[in-house]
């Protein structure tokens, strides 16, 4: 694990340290409860101190008893609390069902969803937490909907309700929460995919349990934010020379598409390559070498204009722009011939998903397109589980995978996978793979492994298109080649 890595965990592995927590420290059935209660009105307190109406979605699991342990908290106060349940609801937890008695034992109300809504200032989901992996029935949905549709703000416990706590996915109606408050140890799901839009603000509290609590079970994904990349990058030697930092060796720019190669060479110049070298179109080097002189651009239109350039390579970032014509087809096949590092993306992925072999150590980029075709699959049912399907994708090609979108997932054979939480969704756009291809291959080429190259490319690239769209304007409008500024600042800044 990177030092500066978060553990993400699985729902199993939560359940089982519920359960360690209570028997290792003879907690009572319910003080979990009651310390998740307690640090969620915490909260509450601090980030809605002017909400004066709040309701509680109480759901019958333990997650609902966290609710109650909130509401009791907001109604000692002076706050006004209204309690709302499903119609058919009845806690089935005894620790639940003891805070539910408490708070109306304490002159509370619960009132059934019949429909309707009361207007609140603020709305707590406690309804299904980490233990709801299908749809929510017809009722429950439609009291998401209802809480949804309140156009107020909606502060979730653990989970936002509809959520799959283990893969992230939504497969019905979900809670969309301006702030999700994670007990005890984050959740793996709550970083990638569907969640990332429905959490909000993501926030965690120990509960007070002690560190080495978490220790004793296995983590199952590390979160790697902006900080991890501090000493990822060290500085250089003043000795330094060229020739220590790799040659990236970028194939593509077919008929039309030499924009793509360029800004793969461009990603591996403003990332440290110390020598970039751009096999492509001859139609296409005059725009190379004017646009970028950095790069050395080569017409390549026959396999022998190839290999001098295959044998000079460190590393070979292939599929930028290639097509899958003829001549893509004959460079895809010499640089998989070629024994070199690989980076590969776009339509070297998709000559790959024809033709599935196992490729050691390669790098493969897909988004979820790519990887639906890479396993035979639909794109739905890689984002259905994408932890799931990266994992696949290794497994199948030996090699390690990166596979973008919303909590980009870093996957290998014997690591522990990598979700990435940089990122936005301006970059949604076109050549922003492309960049990031070239990136990855700068970091291969300066002697990272394939695993660390991925994971600490993929964060770098993130981290430079947040920058790019908090310091240019919006995330609207993001341009591929607006990351190529940060992207140099970001491997330095922590030099």
């Amino acid at each position: 694990m990177h030092e500066a890595s978060l553990p993400l965990y699985s729902v199993a592995a939560v359940r089982a340290l519920d359960r360690r927590a209570v028997d290792t420290f003879g907690l009572g059935a319910d003080d979990l409860m009651r310390r998740a209660g307690a640090a969620a009105w915490r909260v509450v307190q601090e980030r809605w101190p002017d909400a004066q109406h709040i309701g509680v979605i109480c759901g019958p699991g333990n997650n609902g008893g966290d609710g109650y342990v909130l509401a009791l908290h907001a109604r000692a106060a002076g706050r006004k609390v209204v309690v709302v349940t499903l119609p058919y609801s009845v806690s089935r937890s005894d620790p639940a069902r003891i805070l539910h008695a408490e708070w109306i034992a304490q002159g509370g109300v619960v009132h059934a969803f019949h429909g309707g809504l009361p207007g609140m200032d603020l709305w707590v989901d406690a309804l299904f937490g980490i233990g709801l992996t299908r749809a929510p029935d017809n009722a429950a949905a439609a009291l998401i909907e209802a809480i949804n549709a309140s156009h107020r703000p909606v502060f979730a416990l653990d989970v936002p309700s509809g959520v799959d706590a283990d893969s992230g996915r939504a497969p019905g109606a979900a809670i969309h929460a301006d702030c999700t408050l994670q007990f005890i140890v984050a959740k793996r799901g709550l970083c990638t995919g569907a969640a990332r839009t429905l959490t909000g603000t993501m926030l965690l509290d120990a509960l007070k349990l002690p560190s080495g609590l978490r220790g004793s079970e296995a983590r199952d994904v590390d979160l790697l934010q902006v900080e991890a990349l501090a000493g990822w990058l060290p500085r250089r030697a003043r000795d330094s020379h060229k020739g220590e930092f790799g040659h990236v060796l970028c194939v593509g720019g077919d008929y039309g598409t030499g924009g793509a190669v360029m800004l793969s060479a461009q990603g591996a110049l403003r990332s440290g390559a110390g020598l970039v070298t751009v096999a492509t179109r001859a139609l296409h080097v005059l725009a190379l070498l004017t646009g970028r002189p950095e790069a050395m651009a080569h017409a390549v239109e026959e396999s022998a204009d190839f290999a001098p350039l295959l044998h000079q390579a460190s590393v070979v970032a292939v599929g930028p722009g290639l097509g899958q014509g003829d001549w893509g087809r004959a460079l895809y096949a010499a640089a998989l011939a070629s024994g070199k590092p690989l980076v590969m993306d776009a339509d070297a992925l998709n000559l790959l998903a024809q033709h599935p072999q196992a490729l050691h150590e390669a790098i493969l980029t897909p988004h979820p397109g790519e990887a639906g075709r890479l396993l035979g699959v639909h794109a739905d049912k890689v984002q259905r589980d994408r932890y799931g399907a990266a994992h696949a994708m290794a497994e199948r090609y030996e090699s390690v995978v990166v596979l973008k979108g919303a909590g980009t997932v870093v996957a290998a054979p014997g690591q522990i996978p990598a979700v990435i939480d940089t990122g936005n969704p301006g970059m949604a756009s076109g050549g922003m793979g492309d960049v990031l291809t070239g990136v990855i291959a700068a970091l291969r080429g300066q002697g990272f492994t394939a695993f660390d190259a991925a994971v600490c490319g993929a964060l770098l690239h993130g981290a430079a298109g947040d920058a790019a769209a908090r310091e240019g304007g919006g995330e609207r409008g993001l341009l591929a080649s607006d990351l190529f500024a940060q992207l140099r600042r970001l491997a330095n800044s922590c030099a």
